[in-house]
């Protein structure tokens, strides 16, 4: 960590403390992408496991307010109903975090930027985000798998999980608090995964303990902005973001090559 302080300066640290706010003021108001967002942003400064670790606690603190803020009653009927899709996930993320370190940097830049950039553009293009069959159950269990093999490598949830919560119709209260109890026990299970793949370690750590306080203050931001503006235009803008930010991942990966 002494290394990675010195290495990156006043400078570098303020950029990733102001990384850590913008992710959370982005989760606040639409429920999701802090992920996307900060493993874009972070993999621009250090490597992509170390922008891993570093969203892994954040993620953690910032779902769990996210999961409980409509009380703890609400958020267990939301566990109870989307129960196929946690199983499911947790199972192929506890599996595909052990790729991580074996994986070359060229390939998970790819990996995370590919689809990050293609679900922006589907959804800066108009169309509605559902996928057919997602509503049922085996619909729910497939795409929990796909969320969760991608979460174990890099920490994102996002992208299968919208689909398959706007395809079964949630109205747009109940998907903030489904989105925050997915991701919360997501990113539990990530935590732990990655407590045994090594990339959340004693050098790591605490630089992710470091952008809990700006995430947390950007959510209790975005909160504040979504009662009170368009959410819809938001979105729009928050999805051209994620387009800048999955297109320079697939740059980076394509030069790395």
């Amino acid at each position: 960590m002494d290394g990675m302080v010195s290495e990156l300066g006043l400078a570098g640290w303020g950029v990733l403390l102001t990384v850590g706010l913008g992710a959370g003021i982005v989760k606040g108001v639409v429920g999701f992408a802090m992920p996307m967002v900060m493993i874009s942003a972070l993999g621009s400064m250090v490597s992509p496991e170390v922008a891993l670790a570093g969203l892994i606690i954040p993620t953690v603190v910032t779902n769990v307010w996210q999961a409980l803020r409509q009380g703890i009653g609400a958020a267990w009927e939301s566990t109870r109903r989307f129960w196929r899709f946690l199983l499911v996930g947790f199972v192929l993320l506890m599996g595909s975090a052990q790729l991580v370190p074996y994986l070359p940097k060229s390939l998970m830049s790819l990996m995370i930027g590919v689809p990050v950039a293609v679900y922006a553009a589907w959804g800066l293009s108009g169309r509605p985000l559902a996928l057919p069959g997602a509503s049922g159950r085996r619909g729910e269990a497939i795409m929990g798998a796909v969320a969760g093999f991608f979460a174990g490598f890099s920490g994102v949830w996002g992208p299968p999980t919208v689909a398959m919560l706007t395809a079964r119709g949630t109205d747009m209260q109940e998907q903030m608090r489904v989105q925050g109890v997915i991701y919360g026990l997501g990113s539990v299970a990530l935590a732990g995964a990655h407590l045994v793949s090594g990339v959340l370690n004693s050098a790591t750590a605490p630089l992710s303990m470091a952008l809990v306080l700006p995430a947390l203050a950007g959510l209790w931001l975005g909160f504040r902005i979504q009662d009170r503006i368009d959410q819809r235009t938001f979105r729009k803008l928050t999805l051209l973001v994620l387009l800048i930010a999955g297109l320079n991942l697939i740059r980076r990966g394509v030069l790395a090559i």
